[in-house]
């Protein structure tokens, strides 16, 4: 028994080799199938991703079910999904590779369908999207861009955004203001009010 959990029943070159090249097919798939298979998962694409594990796992074990080999396997995933992201940090041409740029899906209050068609997005998804960051509706959005991890990202128009702080100090600077001339107004004797 001891035995078959550390003895690894193909070579480590090998296993190391399938697990590389198994991540590299999922990154390139991942990519190809484009920034809404991030963007909002629905319920076949979360299907596709528990079904993508068993249909891989072969291909990086192969006939190794040592616990040895697992893990072998899994620090491989580990070391090379960090090595990729420090390359990300590093270099905008990998970042564009790899994630690609992103894409303008609303611009003055209005879908383009030609950009929802291209990722495979209904509009009640993007208005969804939309409520969810508190755009209420798309035509309060002055622009709408997908980022390459998926994330829509919404600017409104500005006479539907909420007031800032500064706004809002502005606004009690104000209010103090005309307070203390109504409190003066109240205080100074009026015209003949003295004359009694």
């Amino acid at each position: 028994m001891w035995h078959d959990l550390f003895s690894v029943q193909i070579p480590i070159a090998e296993k190391v080799l399938r697990t590389i090249g198994v991540y590299a097919l999922i990154v390139i798939l991942f990519r190809l199938s484009g920034k809404r298979g991030l963007a909002n998962l629905n319920t076949f694409d979360f299907v596709v991703i528990f079904l993508l594990s068993n249909v891989v796992q072969n291909a990086i074990i192969g006939n190794d079910t040592s616990l040895l080999g697992g893990a072998i396997g899994a620090i491989t995933l580990v070391t090379v999904n960090a090595l990729l992201n420090r390359w990300l940090a590093r270099d905008e041409r990998a970042v564009r590779l790899l994630e690609g740029k992103p894409t303008t899906i609303i611009q003055d209050g209005k879908m383009l369908t030609g950009a929802l068609k291209h990722f495979a997005l209904r509009p009640t998804e993007v208005e969804h999207a939309v409520r969810l960051q508190n755009g209420g509706a798309i035509s309060n959005v002055a622009a709408g861009r997908l980022e390459p991890d998926g994330q829509l990202v919404i600017v409104l128009k500005p006479s539907e955004q909420n007031a800032t702080h500064a706004d809002v100090k502005r606004l009690e600077a104000r209010l103090a203001a005309i307070e203390n001339l109504l409190a003066s107004a109240a205080t100074e004797p009026t015209d003949g009010s003295s004359e009694r």
